[in-house]
């Protein structure tokens, strides 16, 4: 936000860890399936997203929409009557994008054992005005040492997309200067 009579961006009181921390359960049916006769992993992907989404819209107070997906890591196959848990929290928040960090958890609808981890992925979405432009975030305020652990672990991955992101841009302009059109 930018206060009127300085020009200068004042502080978003932050949000603790907790207070967007959700969990979205699902049972998986016989629509939700791939050829092979389990949950296609699209399924699993979209509930991520819609978990993540909502987690990042609560933390931001607003609109939040996806701008990338890390490491989206399929640990064990999902099947048909399973109840898959997805849970997600807020891991770090820059001046307007966030973190959201997901675990995926599969247990069968009609036993009650514990549910296993079967996946894990990192989002990051950027929270958006009416107009669909960038609009700040509250920082988040880590609550645990597993918190603490996620944000710290986030300001890695952060490091490693914009340095990804800087070196494929380097290669393309260096490619274009010696007359590559690809």
């Amino acid at each position: 936000m930018t206060d009127q009579a300085t020009g200068s961006e004042s502080e978003i009181p932050g949000k603790p860890t907790s207070v967007s921390r959700t969990t979205l359960s699902h049972i998986m049916t016989h629509a939700d399936t791939n050829l092979l006769g389990s949950v296609h992993g699209g399924v699993i992907m979209k509930l991520v997203d819609d978990a993540a989404g909502a987690v990042a819209g609560r933390h931001s107070g607003g609109p939040a929409v996806t701008a990338s997906m890390d490491e989206m890591a399929f640990l064990s196959p999902v099947r048909v009557g399973d109840l898959v848990h997805v849970k997600a929290q807020v891991n770090w928040t820059g001046r307007t994008s966030m973190e959201v960090g997901v675990r995926v958890l599969a247990e069968r609808w009609n036993e009650s054992t514990p549910a296993q981890q079967v996946g894990s992925a990192y989002l990051v979405f950027a929270a958006v005005d009416a107009d669909g432009k960038p609009r700040l975030v509250p920082p988040v305020l880590p609550e645990t040492d597993r918190d603490r652990r996620r944000y710290q672990e986030a300001q890695i991955r952060r490091t490693h997309r914009l340095a990804r992101r800087r070196a494929i841009k380097d290669l393309r302009e260096s490619r274009a200067r010696e007359g590559y059109d690809d």
